[in-house]
């Protein structure tokens, strides 16, 4: 799987400038609520009422807001069956499992380095 590298300026691409997109793109994705949904995404397709139950802490709202943005930026693909009550599932597209091969790569950062960051903070805090 090659990435794929669209048209645009520089610019664009420089985290560094405030005015990028790809500030913008970074800002989106590096929340702790998006990174959550996407690493519960990563085990496979869910309703909204999984994701909720997966992700301890969030909000209906939080939640709701998230995957709107998610789906905006090409991550998540919303699925709207036709049945009644209506059915609403929630999946990674390929962009998004791109993404959670990294957010998987901090998250075994963080069980690598847990010990050492909170005895880093205990110090610290003494």
């Amino acid at each position: 799987m090659g990435t794929k590298q669209l048209s645009g300026s520089p610019e664009d691409a420089d985290l560094r400038r405030a005015d990028s997109l790809a500030r913008e793109i970074f800002s989106d994705v590096a929340n702790k609520w998006a990174l959550l949904i996407i690493e519960a995404l990563g085990e496979g397709t869910r309703r909204f009422s999984e994701l909720r139950n997966e992700v301890e802490g969030i909000s209906h709202k939080m939640l709701t807001q998230n995957l709107r943005m998610l789906e905006r930026n090409g991550l998540v693909e919303r699925t709207v069956h036709p049945v009644v009550p209506p059915r609403v599932e929630y999946t990674l597209t390929e962009p998004g499992q791109a993404l959670r091969v990294t957010i998987d790569g901090l998250c075994d950062w963080t069980h690598r380095y847990l010990g050492h960051i909170d005895a880093s903070r205990h110090r610290f805090d003494a």
